[in-house]
């Protein structure tokens, strides 16, 4: 498995698949052919269905700055390497200079067939939970020793993480209005932050505040601001919502902050090298169920629990999440997407809550359940993986 920076990457909204991995291509298309006068993409799959709402145009014409750039949006192609496929064509005076075809894989990441250099060297020899587990084991490790042993760097990766995360949700907090797009959706993370402030009863309290946080990463997100995937932009605010929360209520350390992000890390590396965090690829069980399982996992790290317990809350939390579409509406990462990471970060409290429990009478392990998460992905119709033509995408109807 490649390193967690892969996992975390900070950057701008509103789609990691749709916005950063665009802008990464143009980049190398640019450094590729420095030469070149003009520039022709032709943009396929979930990129072209959902790419407008997805302000996959503005990064691209963005990314190239003053060199003219024709965007071309292709619905009728279906046989592709991936649903998320892009086709750059670099010109000079007219004439073609050469063409790249690149995939967004999910999470900011790009594939290039045929250029293995773009692709990141692999840091952890072991590729499963199971693997993982026995070797800490053998070893006596907990999971963020783990880590800390394959990247010994990755502290100060995780640090500056985990500082975006916190400015992203007191921005987030913060902001009033209206989120651009066109559906009229207000931000609400403030109002539900002052909810939580007043609320008495503790349960009702801790809801509140949990959602706010992921609302404010969320709203963020699809305003366009700045953010961190985990594992995506799509569901950038179940992570920083559940650490948030736990860093005020409980007064953990900063150092174990950074110890909850290694193990999240983790578990998003694992869905991502044996399934998929690309909604396009997966559906919503992609990007939400991945991150409450990163989630529920960093909570088992903050409240002590062992390889076992971490393991199965991080199971419980994806298998439970098995079958959620991918169906933005308008093509927006706002509706269901905001309300989703809210409720993302509140089944990662039940799911870790239950592992301390039943952690002993497991029958499905962590990678069975990634395994069966792609699985299910590919049975998905089309419509429901990020194409904005199924589920609510299909069936709303916007109210002013």
């Amino acid at each position: 498995m490649t390193s967690l920076t892969e996992i975390y990457r900070i950057g701008r909204g509103p789609s990691s698949s749709h916005t950063m991995a665009p802008e990464k291509a143009c980049f190398y298309m640019l450094r590729s052919y420095p030469e070149a006068d003009a520039f022709r993409v032709t943009l396929y799959g979930s990129l072209c269905k959902t790419g407008r709402g997805h302000r996959t145009d503005y990064a691209i014409l963005s990314s190239f700055g003053d060199i003219p750039c024709e965007i071309l949006w292709d619905e009728e192609k279906t046989d592709l390497p991936h649903p998320n496929t892009m086709e750059f064509i670099a010109l000079q005076n007219g004439r073609e200079l050469g063409r790249k075809t690149v995939l967004s894989i999910g999470g900011g990441a790009i594939e290039i067939p045929g250029e293995p250099a773009e692709k990141p060297g692999e840091i952890y020899k072991e590729s499963s939970f199971d693997e993982i587990s026995a070797l800490c084991k053998s070893r006596g490790w907990s999971l963020p020793a783990y880590v800390y042993r394959n990247e010994p760097e990755i502290r100060s990766h995780l640090a500056a993480v985990w500082k975006q995360m916190q400015r992203t949700i007191e921005a987030g907090i913060a902001a009033e209005g209206e989120l651009p797009g066109g559906l009229h959706v207000k931000r609400r993370a403030g109002s539900l932050y002052r909810l939580g402030q007043r609320e008495r009863d503790v349960m009702k309290k801790e809801h509140f505040l949990i959602s706010a946080y992921a609302y404010a990463a969320s709203e963020e997100n699809a305003a366009g601001g700045r953010m961190v995937t985990a594992p995506t932009c799509g569901a950038c605010g179940v992570l920083p919502a559940v650490l948030y929360y736990e860093k005020g209520f409980f007064g953990h350390t900063d150092e174990e902050m950074l110890d909850a992000l290694a193990v999240a890390g983790i578990i998003g590396q694992l869905i991502k090298t044996n399934a998929s965090v690309s909604g396009a690829e997966a559906g919503c069980q992609a990007e939400v169920g991945s991150a409450c399982s990163m989630a529920a996992a960093a909570l088992c790290t903050l409240q002590y629990m062992d390889i076992a317990q971490t393991e199965t809350a991080a199971e419980i939390a994806m298998e439970h999440c098995l079958g959620l579409t991918c169906d933005p509406v308008g093509g927006l990462v706002q509706i269901p997407c905001i309300e989703r990471n809210a409720v993302g970060a509140l089944r990662a409290y039940d799911a870790a809550t239950l592992a301390e429990a039943v952690y002993d009478n497991r029958r499905v392990s962590f990678d069975t359940v990634v395994k069966t998460m792609l699985q299910t992905g590919k049975d998905l119709a089309m419509g429901y993986r990020e194409t904005g033509e199924g589920g609510l995408a299909r069936c709303y109807v916007n109210k002013p």
